[in-house]
C-alpha cells in the first residue's frame, strides 16, 4: 500500500513497566509466575516475610527507575562543519531546481470532477486513473495541512475506487481535526476491506481512546500488535500506555468504593513478625485492673488480640486501637497507641495516614524506637529513601542496642540492592539478639543474592539446627533449594513447613509454604493440577491471600484457561493494598480480558497468537 500517510507518534510517555505483559513465551513460566508474585508482595520468592513491609510494586519501580546517559558523538572540526554545511546547501539548491518544473506541471494539471451521479458512467479503467490522481492530490493537500481540501479529494477518490488506503488517509485528516467519530467511521470502512490493515487499526484505536471507549481501543491495539508479531514499538508502547491509563482509572474507582479493610492474615502476620515480640508494657499487664471502657483498657485489648494471629484477631486489634485513641486519657501510652493505630492504618493501604500518626507518636514518645523504624519503612514505600535513612539514625541515637533497628535498616539496604551493607546490619542484629530467626534467614538470603551460595547454604543449615521447631526456616531454605533446581529437597522442606504450621496453628495461617510447593511442582513436573489444588487449599485457609490469588491467575493463564484467569486477576485487584498494586493487577486483568475478545472477534489472530507462543513470540498476558 503505497502513499499511506504516516501515523502520528503518541506524545505520552509510558511510565508503567509492563514488560511482563509482552515478554516472550519462551521465558520460563516459573519466572513469569514469580515475577507476578514479587511485583505484588515480594514475600514468596527469596525474601523472608518481613520484606513485605517495604516492597510494594510502586517502590520497586521507583527505586529501579534510573536513566542512562546518552553517549555523545565526537565533536567535529570547524573546517569539517563548514564543508558539511556547504554540501547541504548545494544539495538543497539542486533539489529545488529539480522540483520546480514538476510542481509547475502539477499545478496546471486539472483534476477530474466526479460525483455520485456521474461516476457510474465511467469505465473501470477511467475510475482507477481518476482515483490515483485524486489520491495524489489529497496527499499533497495533506502535506500542506489543507485538511478540508484533502478530505474532499480523498472522498472523490473513494467514489471512484473504494480503497482501504483512501479511507485510512481521510481518517488521518479527521484525526488532525479531532473528529474522532469520523476517524472511527473511515477506519472501520478500511478494515472491512482489509481486516489486518495495521495503520487503520492503530488510527481507530487512538480515536476510540479519545472517545473513552477503552475496551475497543485495547482490542485494536492488541490486534495490531499480534499482526506485527509485537515487533512494532509504537503499537506495543501504545498498548502498554493504554493499559496503564485504564488501570489507573479503574483503580481510582476501586479505592473510592473501598471500605477500610485489612489485607490477608498472611500479609499482616508477615509484617508484625518482622518486629521482635515484646511483653505488655508496665501498667498494661493483664494483672492490672483496667476497664474496657477506658483508653488504656482498649489499648491492652488490642495488644492481646494481635497475639491471636488470626484474621478476626487482627480486626479486633485494629478496632481496639482506634477506640483507645477516641476514649483518650492514655497518658504515657498515647505514643504507643498512635504507633499501633499507624501500623494497622498502613496495613490497610493508607501510608500517608499512617505517617501522620507516627509523626505524632515520635513527638509524644521520642524514646519509642519502633515508631522511627516504622516511619522509615513508610518513607521508603513513598519513595523517600533519604528520610528513611535519617529515621534509622534517629532511632540509633535513642537506643543503639535495639536489634530491630539494624534488622529493618538491613531491609532498606536489601531493597536498594546494597547487599554488603545489608549483610552487615543483619549480622549486627544477630550479634545483639541471636533468638530472632528472621535476621538469620535474611542474612542467608542476602549471602545468596551476593553470589556466596556456599555461605548462604551454611547459614541456612545452621539456622535449621538452631531453630528446628520454626516452620519459616524450612520454607525459606526450600526457596533457595528451589532456585538451584534441587526440586525434591525443596519440596521436602516445604512439606516440613506445612506440617509444622498445622501443628502450631490447627487452622493454619501462613500459607506461603503451600504456594511455594505449588510453584515447585509446576516448575519441576509441570503438574498444573496439583499446583492449582495447593493454591486452592491456601485460599481455603486464607481467602484473602493475594499471593495465592495471583499465582492461581498465572497458572490458569498458562494453561489457556483465560476466562478463569481473568476472574483471579480481578480478585487480585480487589485484594491489592496500594494504588500501585491495584494498577498492576488491573493491567493484567485488562490484558487478559482483551485476549478473550481477540479470540472471539479475530479467530485468525488468536490462531496466530498460539503459533507465536509455540515459536517463542510475545503476547499480552501470555
Amino acid at each position: 500500500m503505497s502513499n499511506e500517510l504516516p501515523l502520528p507518534t503518541p506524545t505520552q510517555n509510558v511510565v508503567l513497566d509492563t514488560s511482563k505483559l509482552t515478554e516472550s513465551s519462551s521465558t520460563s513460566v516459573w519466572d513469569r509466575i514469580t515475577n507476578w508474585v514479587s511485583e505484588n508482595k515480594a514475600v514468596v520468592y527469596t525474601i523472608a516475610g518481613v520484606a513485605v513491609v517495604v516492597t510494594g510494586a510502586g517502590v520497586v519501580y521507583y527505586l529501579n527507575d534510573s536513566s542512562k546517559a546518552t553517549p555523545q558523538a565526537p565533536k567535529k572540526s570547524k573546517n569539517q562543519r563548514r564543508k558539511e554545511k556547504k554540501k547541504a546547501e548545494e544539495e538543497k539548491a539542486a533539489s529545488v531546481k529539480e522540483e520546480a518544473p514538476k510542481k509547475a506541471e502539477e499545478t496546471t494539471e486539472e483534476l477530474p470532477e466526479v460525483d455520485e451521479a456521474t461516476v457510474g458512467q465511467l469505465s473501470e479503467e477511467t475510475r482507477n486513473a481518476y482515483a490515483a490522481k485524486l489520491k495524489a492530490a489529497g496527499n499533497k493537500a495533506y502535506g500542506i495541512k489543507d485538511y478540508p481540501n484533502a478530505i474532499e479529494l480523498y472522498g472523490k477518490a473513494i467514489l471512484c475506487k473504494p480503497d482501504p488506503v483512501f479511507y485510512s488517509n481521510r481518517a488521518a485528516c479527521y484525526n488532525v481535526q479531532s473528529n474522532w467519530e469520523k476517524v472511527v467511521e473511515d477506519t472501520s470502512a478500511a478494515l472491512a476491506m482489509d481486516s489486518e490493515y495495521v495503520k487503520a487499526l492503530n488510527r481507530r484505536a487512538i480515536a476510540y481512546e479519545h472517545l473513552e471507549k477503552y475496551s475497543e481501543a485495547l482490542l485494536d491495539f492488541t490486534a495490531s500488535c499480534i499482526i506485527d508479531a509485537f515487533s512494532n514499538d509504537v503499537s506495543r508502547n501504545s498498548l502498554e500506555r493504554l493499559l496503564k491509563k485504564v488501570a489507573e482509572k479503574k483503580s481510582q474507582a476501586i479505592l473510592e468504593a473501598r471500605t477500610k479493610k485489612l489485607p490477608s492474615a498472611t500479609f499482616v502476620s508477615n509484617y508484625l513478625q518482622s518486629f521482635r515480640p515484646q511483653a505488655l508494657p508496665e501498667g498494661l499487664e493483664e494483672s492490672v485492673e483496667l476497664s474496657e471502657d477506658s483508653g488504656k483498657g482498649q489499648l491492652r485489648k488490642g495488644l492481646i488480640a494481635m497475639g491471636k494471629k488470626t484474621a478476626d484477631g487482627y480486626e479486633e486489634a485494629a478496632t481496639a486501637f482506634e477506640k483507645a485513641l477516641e476514649l483518650g486519657e492514655l497518658g504515657e501510652f498515647e505514643g504507643l497507641a498512635l504507633n499501633m493505630r499507624a501500623t494497622f492504618t498502613y496495613l490497610g493501604g493508607n501510608a500517608t495516614g499512617a505517617l501522620v500518626d507516627l509523626d505524632k507518636s515520635v513527638e509524644l514518645s521520642p524514646s519509642l524506637v519502633q515508631s522511627y523504624i516504622k516511619r522509615a519503612s513508610l518513607h521508603l514505600e513513598l519513595g523517600n529513601k533519604d528520610a528513611a535513612a535519617d529515621d534509622f539514625e534517629l532511632a540509633i541515637t535513642h537506643n543503639k542496642d535495639d536489634p530491630d533497628i539494624y534488622y529493618h535498616r538491613a531491609q532498606l539496604h536489601f531493597i536498594l540492592t546494597e547487599l554488603a551493607e545489608a549483610a552487615k546490619d543483619y549480622q549486627k542484629s544477630i550479634d545483639l539478639d541471636r533468638s530472632f530467626i528472621y535476621s538469620h534467614i535474611q542474612l542467608g538470603v542476602t549471602q545468596y543474592k551476593m553470589g556466596s551460595v556456599a555461605s548462604a547454604m551454611a547459614t541456612f543449615r545452621r539456622t535449621v539446627k538452631n531453630f528446628e521447631e520454626v516452620p519459616d526456616v524450612y520454607n525459606y531454605y526450600g526457596e533457595l533449594l528451589l532456585d538451584q533446581q534441587n526440586y525434591s529437597e525443596a519440596i521436602e522442606k516445604f512439606d516440613k513447613a506445612v506440617e509444622m504450621e498445622k501443628q502450631s496453628k490447627p487452622m493454619g495461617i501462613n500459607v506461603l509454604p503451600l504456594i511455594n510447593k505449588a510453584l515447585a511442582l509446576f516448575q519441576w513436573k509441570h503438574d498444573f493440577q496439583e499446583a492449582e489444588d495447593l493454591c486452592q487449599k491456601a485460599l481455603i485457609i486464607d481467602p484473602e491471600c493475594d499471593i495465592a490469588v495471583g499465582t492461581m491467575a498465572q497458572l490458569l493463564l498458562q494453561q489457556g484457561k483465560v476466562s478463569q484467569a481473568l476472574k483471579y486477576f480481578e480478585r487480585a485487584a480487589e485484594l491489592a493494598r496500594t494504588e500501585a498494586e491495584i494498577i498492576n493487577a488491573i493491567s493484567y486483568a485488562e490484558a487478559t480480558r482483551t485476549q478473550l475478545e481477540v479470540q472471539e472477534k479475530y479467530p485468525q489472530l488468536a490462531a496466530r497468537l498460539n503459533t507465536m507462543g509455540a515459536m517463542g513470540g510475545g503476547a499480552p498476558g501470555m
